[in-house]
């Protein structure tokens, strides 16, 4: 069990406008525990796939709801949770298509989970109903 814990939040309203707010807090946290400028960058960009789904899909554009991103650091990982209040999904139905296959179907999303699971160590999703959603990436620090 890791002898320490840094907990930061950040609690925006559910609007696209916010995203690069969002992109900033992720960027700041990753250069501060040491990965290096492409590692943020990949941060950033699974936070931000993760934000936009639930701006997305699970507020629909409302933009009268709240995303939290809470970045947990210890001696061990990062980890970025995404909080809403929104629609759930179940990750697990949600079929993994050849990247190739999207393209040559010219089909827009379906990327956004396996970018997430690419870039990150770990991903789960847990569903509080009538309570929240919670999106957890976990990413390894290197020691």
């Amino acid at each position: 069990m890791p002898s320490f814990e840094r907990t930061f939040s950040l609690n925006v309203p559910s609007s696209t406008e916010n995203l690069a707010m969002i992109r900033d807090f992720v960027s700041n946290i990753g250069a501060q525990v040491g990965f290096t400028e492409a590692e943020v960058a990949r941060l950033a960009l699974a936070v931000d796939e993760a934000c936009a789904n639930v701006i997305e899909h699970a507020y629909s554009q409302e933009i009268t709801h709240d995303v939290t991103v809470r970045a947990v650091v210890d001696e061990e990982a990062l980890r970025f949770e995404i909080v809403d209040t929104g629609r759930h999904f179940d990750p697990a139905i949600i079929q993994t298509q050849d990247v190739e296959e999207l393209i040559r179907q010219r089909k827009s999303g379906g990327l956004g989970l396996r970018l997430i699971r690419t870039i990150m160590d770990d991903v789960q999703y847990r569903i509080i109903p009538g309570e929240k959603n919670e999106l957890r990436m976990t990413k390894k620090l290197k020691k």
